[in-house]
């Protein structure tokens, strides 16, 4: 038996809109449930940090947007899992959003990220936005 963790690659949407970044809280029941984050999931096999991006954007909120810029990776271990982040800065095309896959949404000014719970493998990230907001 190995004690290899399941590694998940996942896409991260920093979605631009008249200077606010949209965010979506996490449904109860599932991993991190009612925690705030970026929207975002899992890539599918063979695809870029930036099409998985804009098609987890689409099915969870209904927001068009377009990838930008990718920032650097973020490797995040949990208790089961080890995860490879993968942000992306998204210019937002068309939508408000609706909370079709997450519990809700805002857009919100990257001061106000700081007034939320995100997950720990976020904090470095949203320090970032808050503290930089011009580093868009």
């Amino acid at each position: 038996m190995s004690d290899a963790k399941r590694h998940v690659e996942v896409a991260i949407a920093l979605v631009w809109r008249s200077g606010r970044l949209l965010v979506t809280r996490r449904l109860a029941g599932a991993h991190l449930a009612g925690l705030w984050e970026f929207p975002g999931g899992k890539l599918e096999h063979g695809e870029s940090p930036e099409s998985g991006a804009e098609r987890e954007l689409l099915e969870e909120v209904g927001v068009v947007a377009r990838a930008r810029a990718q920032r650097a990776a973020i490797e995040w271990e949990y208790a089961d899992r080890r995860v490879t982040l993968h942000p992306v800065d998204c210019d937002w095309v068309d939508g408000d959003g609706s909370a079709r896959e997450v519990a809700e949404l805002r857009w919100l000014l990257p001061r106000e990220l700081a007034e939320l719970e995100f997950p720990a493998a976020n904090a470095a990230l949203v320090r970032g936005l808050v503290d930089d907001p011009a580093a868009r």
